[in-house]
Protein backbone atom coordinates (compact mmCIF):
# COMPACT_ATOMS: atom_id res chain seq x y z
CA UNK A 1 0.00 0.00 0.00
CA UNK A 2 1.33 3.40 -0.94
CA UNK A 3 1.90 5.96 1.82
CA UNK A 4 0.96 9.33 0.40
CA UNK A 5 2.54 11.30 3.23
CA UNK A 6 5.37 8.83 3.93
CA UNK A 7 8.01 11.42 3.14
CA UNK A 8 6.74 13.55 6.01
CA UNK A 9 6.81 10.87 8.70
CA UNK A 10 9.66 12.43 10.69
CA UNK A 11 7.93 15.82 10.73
CA UNK A 12 4.53 14.33 11.60
CA UNK A 13 6.22 12.56 14.51
CA UNK A 14 7.81 15.85 15.62
CA UNK A 15 4.36 17.45 15.52
CA UNK A 16 2.90 14.58 17.57
CA UNK A 17 5.71 14.96 20.11
CA UNK A 18 5.27 18.74 20.32
CA UNK A 19 1.46 18.78 20.62
CA UNK A 20 1.22 15.89 23.09
CA UNK A 21 3.98 17.43 25.21
CA UNK A 22 2.24 20.83 25.17
CA UNK A 23 -1.13 19.35 26.14
CA UNK A 24 0.44 17.30 28.92
CA UNK A 25 2.35 20.33 30.20
CA UNK A 26 -0.92 22.26 30.35
CA UNK A 27 -2.35 19.59 32.68
CA UNK A 28 0.61 20.31 34.93
CA UNK A 29 0.19 24.09 34.80
CA UNK A 30 -3.47 23.68 35.68
CA UNK A 31 -2.58 21.66 38.78
CA UNK A 32 0.39 23.81 39.82
CA UNK A 33 -0.75 27.34 38.88
CA UNK A 34 -4.50 27.04 38.33
CA UNK A 35 -4.08 28.06 34.70
CA UNK A 36 -5.78 27.55 32.30
CA UNK A 37 -9.24 27.26 33.77
CA UNK A 38 -9.10 29.34 36.95
CA UNK A 39 -8.85 26.28 39.17
CA UNK A 40 -7.15 26.59 42.56
CA UNK A 41 -3.60 25.19 42.58
CA UNK A 42 -3.06 21.94 44.44
CA UNK A 43 -0.57 21.43 47.25
CA UNK A 44 2.87 20.41 45.97
CA UNK A 45 3.15 17.83 48.74
CA UNK A 46 -0.03 16.03 47.62
CA UNK A 47 -0.23 13.21 45.09
CA UNK A 48 -1.87 15.63 42.64
CA UNK A 49 0.96 18.11 43.25
CA UNK A 50 3.60 15.51 42.44
CA UNK A 51 1.58 14.58 39.36
CA UNK A 52 1.47 18.25 38.35
CA UNK A 53 5.25 18.54 38.66
CA UNK A 54 5.75 15.39 36.55
CA UNK A 55 3.24 16.61 33.96
CA UNK A 56 4.76 20.07 33.70
CA UNK A 57 8.41 19.00 33.52
CA UNK A 58 8.00 15.89 31.37
CA UNK A 59 5.54 17.69 29.07
CA UNK A 60 8.06 20.51 28.56
CA UNK A 61 10.93 18.09 27.89
CA UNK A 62 8.83 16.04 25.45
CA UNK A 63 7.60 19.18 23.70
CA UNK A 64 11.08 20.59 23.07
CA UNK A 65 12.65 17.18 22.49
CA UNK A 66 15.20 17.20 25.30
CA UNK A 67 15.70 13.77 26.89
CA UNK A 68 12.30 12.95 25.41
CA UNK A 69 12.68 9.17 25.78
CA UNK A 70 13.25 9.37 29.53
CA UNK A 71 10.61 12.06 30.07
CA UNK A 72 8.05 10.15 28.00
CA UNK A 73 8.76 6.92 29.89
CA UNK A 74 8.10 8.67 33.21
CA UNK A 75 4.97 10.37 31.80
CA UNK A 76 3.68 7.06 30.43
CA UNK A 77 4.12 5.45 33.83
CA UNK A 78 2.35 8.33 35.55
CA UNK A 79 -0.62 7.97 33.22
CA UNK A 80 -0.79 4.22 33.83
CA UNK A 81 -0.80 4.82 37.58
CA UNK A 82 -3.39 7.60 37.21
CA UNK A 83 -5.65 5.32 35.18
CA UNK A 84 -5.53 2.44 37.63
CA UNK A 85 -5.77 4.61 40.76
CA UNK A 86 -8.40 7.11 39.63
CA UNK A 87 -10.41 5.71 36.72
CA UNK A 88 -10.31 1.91 36.88
CA UNK A 89 -12.01 1.62 40.31
CA UNK A 90 -15.16 3.20 38.80
CA UNK A 91 -15.33 0.81 35.86
CA UNK A 92 -12.76 -1.16 33.83
CA UNK A 93 -13.67 0.42 30.47
CA UNK A 94 -12.11 3.83 29.69
CA UNK A 95 -15.16 4.95 27.68
CA UNK A 96 -17.27 4.58 30.80
CA UNK A 97 -14.82 5.68 33.52
CA UNK A 98 -13.63 8.81 31.63
CA UNK A 99 -10.08 7.46 31.51
CA UNK A 100 -9.57 7.78 27.75
CA UNK A 101 -7.15 10.74 27.98
CA UNK A 102 -5.01 8.85 30.50
CA UNK A 103 -4.91 5.74 28.30
CA UNK A 104 -4.10 7.74 25.15
CA UNK A 105 -1.38 9.76 26.86
CA UNK A 106 0.05 6.54 28.31
CA UNK A 107 0.43 4.86 24.92
CA UNK A 108 1.49 7.97 22.99
CA UNK A 109 4.23 8.55 25.56
CA UNK A 110 5.25 4.89 25.45
CA UNK A 111 5.66 5.30 21.68
CA UNK A 112 7.71 8.49 22.16
CA UNK A 113 9.84 6.70 24.76
CA UNK A 114 10.64 4.08 22.11
CA UNK A 115 11.20 6.55 19.25
CA UNK A 116 13.23 9.23 21.03
CA UNK A 117 13.29 12.94 20.26
CA UNK A 118 13.51 12.79 16.47
CA UNK A 119 13.89 15.78 14.18
CA UNK A 120 13.17 19.37 15.18
CA UNK A 121 14.30 18.72 18.74
CA UNK A 122 16.90 20.05 21.14
CA UNK A 123 18.48 16.58 21.22
CA UNK A 124 18.95 16.57 17.44
CA UNK A 125 20.68 19.96 17.67
CA UNK A 126 22.88 18.75 20.54
CA UNK A 127 23.80 15.56 18.67
CA UNK A 128 24.81 17.48 15.53
CA UNK A 129 27.06 19.76 17.57
CA UNK A 130 28.70 16.86 19.39
CA UNK A 131 29.34 15.05 16.09
CA UNK A 132 30.81 18.08 14.30
CA UNK A 133 32.83 19.53 17.17
CA UNK A 134 36.49 18.55 17.32
CA UNK A 135 37.36 16.36 20.21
Amino acid sequence: MRRYLGGYTAYAYALLRFVSGLLFMMHGTQKLFGFPGNKPPVSLSSLMGVGGIIEFLSGLLIMIGLFASCAAFVASGEMAVAYFMVHFPHHPLPIINQGEPAVLFCFVFLFIACMGSGVLSVDSIRNKQSITSPG
